[in-house]
Parts: structure tokens; sequence; C-alpha cells
């Protein structure tokens, strides 16, 4: 049987719910959402309704309303940085940043002439919070955070930086792609104000769907507009949330199998969830760190981290290790550069890259061990 290590890409498989959620929903109501009175429509509604409101309850948000659904993180974090910095204002983001934080910002720093202000984190993709309020200006508007690096599994300081964000009333953006359903997420605890994430990752949803939480009190100007079924008249885009920033058909078949996903994580449980995939990156770990000719990156303190593991093999270029796994042994990881090339000149990588396992909730560690069973094969043959 194949063996799938790439979650942090796209979760799979799906929990059986999420298939039967889209298929029931294509079949039995396949209609817009507030487009019609009838009941179809009404249907829909309620189903954009309740995902909503499942989320709310994973991220302890208390409005619903201020969630707002999008096609993946990549868009909710264009339209928070791009709906919120004018020309003139600064941002600090960190030196481990996935590109859909760090082209946009380039973008806004060519067109707008924002100031960015990258603060360095060390060869295993941490910093310490002291750094962020060291770089502080009087024309910081924004702190831009991944939670988890896509490349090292390294969970930043939030918290910290939320409270430091509080009390200089700067508004906080995390991109939780790599952390939203795997690891707890509480916006009020952390000091969350903007949180951005994508539904096909750790909440095991179907991909075009994510969303982007927005704090009460912070403006944003929409990234598009048009229809939204309601308030038709106005010649602007509605103010009032969520139909201010969800212009245009949605997704509705995608948000009722990310309703059905985020169901199935509160009834498992977000820590029983986080614990699983902990348990199986120790023995990842410890099982790759026996072999000779690896190089791991990273944390080694597994709290300090999510199930996202970059290694070497010896110098082998991670392509051809990637390619050999998948025609030799069935295995599925990914390797290059992650589209984190910021990362990767972090931890020292850029010129090679990593190979990645990203491990997900239905890996096992049979899965841990073909893996590195094949690795040691590969080893022993130099990569031939």
């Amino acid at each position: 049987m194949p063996v799938y290590l790439d979650n942090a890409a796209t979760s799979f498989p799906k929990p059986e719910v999420v298939y039967r959620a889209v298929d029931e929903f294509m079949r039995t109501v396949g209609v817009n959402a507030g487009r019609g009175a009838y009941k179809q429509a009404l249907e829909a509604d309620r189903i954009i309704y309740e995902t909503r409101r499942s989320l709310a309850r994973l991220f302890n948000i208390k409005d619903v309303s201020r969630i707002v659904f999008t096609f993946n993180v990549t868009e909710s974090l264009n339209l928070a940085m791009k709906g919120i910095l004018k020309p003139g204002d600064h941002v600090i983001t960190s030196s481990m940043e996935h590109n859909a934080v760090w082209r946009p910002l380039k973008v806004l720093e060519k067109e707008l002439g924002i100031g960015i202000t990258v603060v360095q984190c060390d060869s295993e993709g941490n910093f310490n919070p002291q750094q962020v309020k060291d770089a502080l200006t009087e024309k910081t508007k924004l702190i831009v955070l991944i939670h988890a690096s896509n490349v090292t599994g390294t969970v930043m300081p939030i918290a910290e930086v939320g409270s430091i964000a509080r009390e200089n009333n700067i508004p906080l953006l995390v991109d939780a792609a790599q952390t939203a359903g795997l690891y707890p997420i509480d916006v009020e605890a952390m000091n969350i104000d903007l949180l951005a994430f994508t539904g096909h990752k750790g909440l095991m949803g179907p991909m075009g769907t994510g969303g982007l939480y927005i704090r009460e009190g912070i403006l944003i100007n929409p990234l598009k507009e048009g229809g939204t079924g309601g308030d038709s008249i106005l010649e602007h885009q509605p103010d009032s949330l969520p139909d201010r920033y969800e212009a245009g058909t949605p997704n509705v078949s995608g948000i009722a199998g990310l309703g059905a996903a985020v169901k199935f994580i509160l009834n498992e449980g977000v820590e029983k969830i986080h614990n699983k995939e902990a348990a199986l990156t120790v023995y990842a770990l410890r099982k790759l760190s026996e072999l000779d000719g690896i190089t791991l990156y990273g944390p080694r303190d597994n709290k300090s981290r999510v199930g996202v593991i970059s290694l070497n093999i010896m110098d082998i270029p991670s392509p051809k290790i990637g390619h050999i796994l998948d025609e030799k042994y069935g295995i599925m990881v990914r390797t290059g550069l992650h589209c984190a090339p910021c990362a990767h000149r972090t931890i020292g990588t850029v010129d090679r890259g990593t190979v990645r396992l990203g491990l997900g909730f239905f890996n096992t560690q049979e899965d841990i061990d073909l893996f590195v069973e094949a690795v040691q094969e590969i080893i022993k043959k130099g990569g031939c």
C-alpha cells in the first residue's frame, strides 16, 4: 500500500464524514447560499452557518460573524495584509515565513512603500519575543507571523507576541496553515487579532476552503467586491460581516465538507489529535536520528514543534530522494523549498532544499518504519 507523508501540504485521507458531506450536499442541496428563500437555499445557508459556529467553537471565537470564508489561507493573508496596510506603514514578520506572507509584503513594499522588519530566527527556526518588541516603531501597523513553520515544524511564541501586540495596540495576524485543527488555538487567550487558516490541511477538509477571523474593532478594506445575495440595492460592498468580505458565490460544497471535518475534530478532541501527532513525531525523530548520513532540521524538543520533519540524506539532492521514494517504495513526501525560501535561508538549506515529512492523524508507526527502512536502503546504495 502507498504511504502518504505529505500532510503538511494537504491532509489525506479525509475522515469518511467529509466525503459523505460533500457528496450529500451536491446530490441533495446543490444550490447557492443567500440567494433564495426556498428550502434548498435555506439549507445551504444553514450549512454555512453551522460551519462558522463549529470553527468559532474550535478557536474560541465569540462572534461567529467575525469568521470570513475564503478559498485558502493565501487569500486570507492577502485580504488581511492588503486590507490593513497603507502607504508608509511598517510591518514586523519573521525569517521563517511562507511565500503566502512574504510575497504580498514585497508587493506592498514596492507599491506602497511599506517598511518591513524581519525578526531573524535561529537555525532551528526559533526567535525571542523581545526581538519583536525591539522592532516596534511609531509606524508599525501590523505584526504577521506563521504559527508553525512548514519547513521545520517550529511553533512560534504567538501568545507572548500577542501580549506585546495588544499592549501596543497593534494587530497580530497569525498564519495557522500548519496548526489549525492539529494544535490548540484560542484567539482570546493568545491575543490573536487576525487568524488565517486553510481547510485542506490539519482541518481535514476539502481544498478550496479557508477563512479569516477578524477581531471586532479591526477594519479591513475588502479584497474584492460583488454580489452577496443581500443588500443588493447598495452600490458599495455592505459594511456588515461576513458579507463585507464574501463577494461572489461561496464554495458551499467545500464548506459542507469543512463543517463535517471540524465536527470530527471537535468530537475527537484537538488534544487527542495533537498528542497522536506528537507521539508519531517523537518516534520518527528517534528512528531517523539513529541513522548515519541523515541531517535533521528543527527543534528536538517535541513541545515546540508540530509533525513536520525536514531532513537531508548525505549529499543526495532532495528531488532525487523524493523520486526514489515514490517510484521504488510507494512513499509520498515533499521535496525542495516548500514555497518558503526565507525559512530555508534561515536554516541554511536554500541551495538544496529538504525532504519533508508531513505527519497526519491517519498515519501510523508502521508508515514511519517503512520510510526509515527505505531511507536505510537509499543510504546503503548511495542514492542509486
